[in-house]
């Protein structure tokens, strides 16, 4: 396997602690499970955003779900505070969507965070007429990882450094 290849495998991805992970006092526990894993925080903040930078992260949402959906988004995402961080590894973002499980917290397995710290549905969620809360938010796909953490974080936020096992897996 060429050096190229070998590149292309370590990724970058965003992670967000929303603001029902964060008042839950669930960010130390979160922050393990990556950490255990092997993946490596390579920028982290806590933040209070504002509706037109919550609007800019959820763009996607309203041209897929409608207005109603991202107002909703927004107005849950800007209610307290969220713990922002790019995560580093070997195929991180497939990684990560596997420890933080489905995005509706119902279908999402025992052992994912979403499978032990939540157990909303979509349906309950529309029949409240409120958002899916699921504590964590985890870039779908390597676009929406490099467009996210450019939203996020600037490049002067970001670190580069080793930890211990990166040996095992460079």
């Amino acid at each position: 396997m060429g050096k190229q290849r070998k590149e292309k495998m370590i990724q970058q991805t965003l992670v967000l602690v929303k603001p029902d992970g964060v008042k839950r006092g669930l960010i130390g526990e979160i922050i393990s499970r990556f950490e255990r894993r092997g993946l490596k925080i390579v920028a982290m903040k806590l933040t209070v955003i504002g509706p037109d930078f919550a609007k800019k992260h959820y763009f996607d949402v309203c041209e897929r779900r409608g207005e109603k959906i991202l107002k909703a988004n927004v107005d849950f995402i800007t209610s307290g505070p969220v713990l922002a961080m790019v995560l580093e590894g070997v195929d991180a973002i497939d990684i990560v969507r596997k420890i933080v499980g489905s995005t509706e917290p119902k279908s999402a397995p025992v052992g994912t965070i979403r499978g032990d710290y939540t157990h909303m549905s979509y349906g309950h969620a529309d029949e409240k007429g409120i958002v899916t809360k699921n504590v964590v938010h985890a870039s779908s796909n390597e676009n929406d990882a490099i467009k996210e953490i450019s939203l996020w974080f600037s490049i002067d936020e970001m670190h580069d450094y080793k930890i211990s096992c990166e040996e095992h897996v460079m």
